[in-house]
């Protein structure tokens, strides 16, 4: 199970008393039984090899037994993560009490990327030779692999050479997203390793500026919510839903680094995605800096996205020498393209700034041939199957149009609504 294991649960195990692997395995099956659901039982998941064998090392010594607990797990961030604080509820081992407490989560894909970017520069130098690479691509790659080299460790964490000295530091998930950061020149990020805050990063966010990039899924608010819990938090970087921090671009990185919002924006919305936008996803986050003091909102209290979107639609009309200015909102293009009857497609990036805009029969060659990749269209016509598999094929995110035609097929990864779907929930 180790060589196709995800992740590692490592844990600790003290018994009042003298007790055995047998009872302790027998004390893991027998507490979490029907704890987790059907979905999450121990012994489905290990006949249908979700995780692997409990492995355990347990020592006795003055009457006490202490060791190890080990489990290969095959499961998502999420479930293991739940998975792993299930064992903390065993109480008893055998006759005798006990506590359990895990000591880490060990990403393992993270050791097995590692071994292969080794064995990718070693092939490369010597499949190659080295005869393909232009100048610029030498000097590029010369400089990627010492930003690479340069990680250190932070008592124990993986950690940018800057972390140590620098005012300011950004704590990431892990090892890999601190070498992603590392590759695009950020220097001072530190990897938490795991859902268990380790104390260095308590430490350090009492002394420093602390700005949180974690991944845009459901494990990354789960560790930012803990993380608050236990250290000071003053910003947080908001990555784009479902993606992982070392999967983004160098513009990507930079992007949500300066977009960052204070920590009170995310506790007041409850998520990093709640604070990007409505739940529906219409609207981008408001950037940190102060509203001007002249505008008439200032003293007032913060609107919702709908009630800033109805003020804006009203004060445009208002002074006919003032330009319209671009929406920002995914349900005020919608208004422009589509209930306005332009006849037109827009393309859209993760901001809901708009990247291509043509006629609404050019749709499928746009979105084909657009760069980078949209992440929202907006069509004034109807969605047909051809637009809607072109879209899903790029990694469109979401499609608001006119109306939609019988799909034969719909993919799952990207949501499709009407105008008047969008506009409709205004009221």
């Amino acid at each position: 199970m180790y060589d196709t294991a995800k992740y590692l649960i490592h844990a600790n195990i003290t018994a009042e008393g003298v007790v055995e692997r047998s009872d302790v395995v027998g004390a893991v099956f027998g507490q979490t039984e029907g704890l987790l659901g059907d979905e999450l039982d121990l012994r489905d998941l290990q006949d249908s090899s979700k995780i692997g064998r409990i492995d355990v090392e347990i020592d006795s010594e003055q009457g006490q037994s202490f060791g190890t607990v080990t489990i290969a797990s095959g499961l998502d961030q999420v479930e293991t993560a739940i998975l792993a604080a299930a064992l903390e509820t065993i109480e008893r081992v055998g006759p005798c009490r006990s506590r359990v407490e895990i000591d880490r989560i060990e990403d393992v894909r993270a050791a097995k990327r590692r071994q292969i970017v080794d064995r990718a520069k070693t092939l490369l130098g010597e499949a190659f030779d080295g005869g393909i690479l232009t100048s610029e691509e030498l000097v590029e790659e010369v400089r990627r692999s010492i930003r690479v080299e340069d990680i250190t460790e932070y008592d124990g964490l993986p950690a940018g050479p800057r972390v140590e000295d620098s005012d300011a530091i950004i704590v990431v998930e892990g090892r890999s997203d601190v070498l992603t950061l590392l590759q695009y020149g950020v220097k001072n990020a530190i990897g938490v390793e795991g859902t268990n805050v380790p104390a260095p990063i308590t430490e350090l966010a009492t002394e420093r500026t602390v700005t949180v990039f974690f991944d845009g899924d459901r494990g990354g608010d789960l560790i930012l919510k803990e993380l608050s819990q236990v250290a000071n938090i003053d910003y947080v970087a908001i990555t784009p839903p479902g993606r992982n921090v070392e999967d983004l671009s160098r513009s990507a990185v930079m992007k949500a680094l300066r977009e960052k919002v204070p920590y009170e924006t995310v506790a007041d919305a409850g998520t990093p995605r709640d604070a990007m936008a409505a739940t529906d996803g219409s609207a981008r986050p408001a950037p940190p800096a102060a509203t001007p003091p002249s505008s008439d909102v200032a003293d007032s209290e913060p609107a919702d996205t709908d009630a800033r979107t109805e003020i804006t639609d009203e004060r445009a009309p208002s002074d006919e020498h003032t330009p319209q200015t671009e929406p920002e909102t995914l349900r005020g293009h919608t208004r422009s393209v589509i209930v306005e009857d332009t006849g037109s497609v827009r393309l859209l990036d993760e901001q809901f700034d708009t990247l291509d805009e043509g006629n609404a029969e050019e749709a499928f060659d746009r979105i084909k041939a657009c760069e980078p990749v949209p992440a929202a269209v907006v069509l004034d016509d109807e969605l047909s199957q051809r637009i809607l598999d072109i879209a899903a094929q790029r990694g469109v995110a979401q499609i608001v149009a006119r109306e939609t035609a019988a799909f034969v097929k719909q993919p799952t990864s990207v949501r499709v609504r009407t105008g008047d779907q969008l506009v409709q929930t205004e009221s």
